[in-house]
């Protein structure tokens, strides 16, 4: 949840001038959001970070209202470390402040300062949530990454809010510490390498940090890897032109990934520069491409024909993984249904009786295939944290067709 606040804070400062009326709900989506950290993290060196028992909850297919699992609260504090999901909430409330600089100055300050609170709390107590917590959050919150990326993170969107030297001595200082040039193109909920280089980047870009010139290095081999022909490891496309990458649901990469390629255009462009990219080099024009490229085809223009953006285009994804969605509404069944009352709703061909207009699923495998059916929650099951970044991505494009 935080990471996905993060991307929609991300997402209005780059693109909110894109977003039309739209903006007030992103807006108001992003407050909502920040109230709930700032809520989780009211007690200084604690952040609530889980409601809800993992097991319990994945054993059951029932509707919200229904729901009698346990209720368990799962925190962080000074024995039990989580650097990287309090490193995260850090940056997200750090981002937020920046969107709410000017409609809100007096909650952008307590947001800029619980962030400083909770990143100086994540750093001090460094260790992983998946460690302290492992039984309540694994496997299926797990954090495989480290949490040494959360780190700079967290630094990196404290020093975009705050301009303090104290978060740019402290990315230069910890840079090969924690690890800034690995995985660089990997970015999501566990991984914020490639965000980190083309967060910080666009200050060597604009002239103003010669010192972060490592950072833009990476961000470059960021966007070298991701182009088509290149045969990265890492990054396959499917013949219909999907990016690809294993592990997961995949559309969590498409569209993150997207989101990168799309802010680094924009600040090549500012700065009249290109990607060197061996023998060759990368434009912001085909940055852009790429990037829309990756939206149309999760829109509907790939090889089955099929939007994968639920109640978006005539064909669409009808048996999403989400309980609300799949279970009959309370209107149509008043009685309650219990955990396993519902496992029929959960086989059953039928389409959802309830469309969850506007979620993304996590879309087809290498070949283009997609089963259109609830058990395959890697293809079927919708995310904010697909979503997210997708908010940015539609508001340059619809501005820019």
């Amino acid at each position: 949840m935080a990471f996905t606040t993060t991307l929609l804070a991300w997402s209005i400062i780059d693109f909110g001038r894109n977003m039309g009326p739209e903006l007030k709900n992103t807006v108001k989506a992003v407050k909502w959001s920040t109230d709930y950290l700032l809520k989780a993290t009211e007690k200084p060196r604690v952040v609530y970070v889980q409601v809800g028992d993992a097991y319990s909850d994945h054993s059951c297919w029932e509707r919200p209202e229904d729901m009698d699992t346990l209720r368990t609260v799962y925190k962080i504090d000074n024995a039990h470390p989580g650097s990287d999901v309090a490193g995260e909430t850090a940056a997200a409330l750090a981002a937020a402040s920046i969107v709410f600089r000017k409609r809100d100055p007096a909650y952008s300050r307590l947001l800029l300062n619980r962030a400083i609170r909770v990143f100086n709390f994540a750093d001090k107590h460094r260790g992983a949530y998946s460690s302290s917590l492992h039984s309540a959050v694994c496997p299926f919150y797990c954090d495989v990454n480290g949490y040494q990326d959360e780190l700079l993170w967290g630094a990196a969107w404290l020093h975009k809010a705050s301009r303090n030297r104290v978060y740019r001595e402290y990315i230069v200082k910890n840079e090969v510490v924690l690890r800034a040039g690995d995985t660089i193109n990997e970015f999501g909920w566990d991984n914020k390498h490639a965000g980190i280089n083309v967060l910080i980047s666009k200050e060597v870009l604009m002239g103003k940090a010669d010192y972060f010139e490592s950072f833009k290095q990476n961000a470059d081999g960021f966007i070298c890897s991701l182009l088509p022909g290149m045969s990265h490891p890492q990054v396959q496309y499917s013949p219909g032109g999907l990016m690809f990458k294993t592990g997961g649901s995949n559309m969590q990469h498409v569209t993150s990934l997207s989101f990168l390629l799309l802010a680094y255009s924009n600040y090549l462009s500012h700065a009249n520069k290109v990607v060197p990219c061996g023998e060759s080099s990368a434009s912001p024009a085909l940055l852009k491409h790429l990037a829309k490229r990756q939206l149309d085809y999760i829109l509907g223009d790939n090889p089955l024909g099929i939007s994968y953006m639920v109640g978006y285009g005539a064909r669409f994804p009808r048996r999403t993984h989400h309980r609300g969605s799949s279970l009959p509404s309370v209107a149509a069944h008043p009685a309650r249904i219990g955990c396993k009352a519902g496992t029929r709703y959960y086989l059953s061909p039928n389409p959802n009786p309830n469309l969850l207009v506007g979620a993304v699923v996590g879309g087809p495998n290498v070949s283009d295939a997609f089963p259109d059916s609830r058990p395959y929650f890697q293809e079927s099951e919708p995310t904010t944290y697909i979503n997210a970044p997708l908010v940015g991505l539609l508001a340059f494009f619809s501005a820019h067709p």
